[in-house]
Order: C-alpha cells, then structure tokens, then sequence
C-alpha cells in the first residue's frame, strides 16, 4: 500500500539539472576525455529513467521525443566509449597472464587494441559533427523541458510506476537466475538501473533505507557493467569456439575472461535476491 501523503523531489528540476550538467561537461573540454564521456552517458540514463517514470502523465510526443533524442546522445557516446574500454581490460588481463598474451602477440585484434592511445587526440570531422549534434540535441531539449508542464505530476501515479519498474525488474531477475545469457543480464541490468535513478527522486520518504538501498544497486549493477564489457569484449575478438581451429592460448584467454565473469555474478546475486526475490514487495526493500 503506498503512502497516504508523498513529498518527492520536483521532477522538473531535476531533470533540468541533469541537461544542464550534460551540457556543461560537452562544452568545457574541445576533446572529451573518457571520464566526460562516462559522466554524460550516466546523466542520459538519469534522464531517460525519470522520463519512463512521468511517462503516463506527460504529452505522449514529448515524452517520445525527449526519450529518442536522449537515447541518441548515448549511442553516439557509446560508440566513443567502447575501444577504450576494452584497451582497459585487456591491459589488465595482460598484467595477470603475460604468459597467456605473449603467445597471441601477432593477433592483429590484439594489436589494435592494445594500442595505446587517448580516446581523442583531436576529434574528426565526424566526431565534430557528433559532439555538434549532441550539443543541439541537449541545447534543445533544455529549451523544450522550460515550457512543459509538470507542475500537476501526481506523486502517487509517480509511485505506481515505480512499483511497475521494481516488477519488472524482479521478473527479469528470475529469468536470469533460470537462464545466464549475457542477453538476459544485460536487459536485467538495464532496468535495474531504471529502479536505480528512479528511486533518487524517492530518497525523502525515507532517506537512510533508500542511500542504503541505491548503494546495493549500484554495487550490483557495477558488476553487471563488468559481466557485460567482458562478453562485449569477447564478440569484438570474434571468438568462437572450435575443438581445434584457435590458437590454445586464445582458448585460454577466453576461459580467464569467464571466469572473471564468474566472480561478479557471484557479487551479484546475493544482493539481487534480497532486493528481488519472488514474492517480494517494493514496501519491503524500501521501507516505505
């Protein structure tokens, strides 16, 4: 049962803070760096997961619209992103099985992207025209978001939805404990991250069980995050698995990568089934 009264933060100005944030970190580097990169696609998951949330109570065209262009900053952004992230963790690998990459040396997958270099040294002309395109979308975007109303969002609806968020996450979550596909996991992760951002406007109902809450969230998403570079990094090897067409020591390789991936799922499924366990009610983990 959800609380007779609901004092929530003001969806509206926080969804300004998060353009105007977006904005401000595109525009104060010509070249931005991965943690740039990192922070806007955060701020675009923030703002598309509030907008699910007032879905029901906003125009239907600007909600489809707000949703699509945000979404479009972040497929740019992922495509700046990936590279580099996979050099990471390759690199990483490298420091614990020297051995293992010494043997795979002249794999010209390796090479490339093992090869040091920043995210941009200076942008394209096609990375111009993207970072032009992000700075329109969001210059737009805040203009747009001044003249919507939303003084009349009904916190109760806003609670429903919530609820229809923590539900649908809980069902993903069984369909993950029942079948591990990175496909499942990814989507669980997701819209974890939907309950996630969508909790922070939640906080004042009751502030010490929600930190403590988003906390556990975002440790296990972070895992999740990991699981899923690795099985991204695995398709950009283009691994595929053969009883005698791979060199040994990527076979090898490939099983190190599994099992890092082991160890944080083995991170995530405490804290998920405590926060998602069938017949659990959102009252329950939140306190409400």
């Amino acid at each position: 049962m959800e609380p007779d009264y609901i004092k929530l933060k003001p969806l509206k100005p926080v969804l300004t803070g998060y353009i105007r944030d977006s904005k401000h970190l595109l525009d104060k580097t010509t070249v931005p760096d991965e943690d740039t990169v990192h922070d806007i696609r955060v701020l675009m998951k923030k703002t598309r997961a509030m907008l699910k949330l007032a879905a029901s109570q906003l125009d239907n065209e600007y909600f489809n619209r707000e949703l699509h262009e945000f979404r479009e900053v972040g497929r740019i952004l992922r495509s700046w992103r990936e590279i580099p992230v996979y050099r990471k963790i390759l690199r990483d690998l490298r420091k614990d099985h020297p051995a293992v990459f010494s043997q795979l040396q002249d794999n010209e997958r390796f090479i490339y992207l093992l090869k040091k270099t920043e995210l941009f040294q200076e942008l394209s002309a096609e990375n111009k025209e993207e970072k032009e395109k992000i700075d329109s979308i969001l210059t737009k975007a805040g203009y747009r978001l001044r003249f919507q109303p939303m003084n009349k969002i009904d916190p109760h609806l806003l609670y429903k939805e919530l609820e229809q968020t923590y539900t649908n996450v809980k069902d993903l979550f069984l369909i993950c404990r029942n079948n591990t596909k990175p496909k499942n996991l990814h989507e669980f992760r997701k819209k974890s991250k939907d309950f996630l951002n969508q909790l922070y406007i939640f906080r004042r109902l009751n502030p010490g069980v929600i930190k403590t809450l988003e906390k556990k969230l975002d440790n296990m998403t972070r895992n999740l995050g990991k699981f899923n570079d690795l099985a991204q990094l695995i398709k950009i090897l283009d691994y595929r698995y053969s009883n005698s067409a791979n060199q040994p020591a990527l076979d090898e390789l490939i099983i190190i990568i599994h099992q890092r991936q082991d160890r944080y799922l083995a991170k995530v499924w405490p804290a998920a089934y405590k926060i998602f366990c069938p017949g659990q009610k959102l009252v329950n983990v939140s306190g409400f």
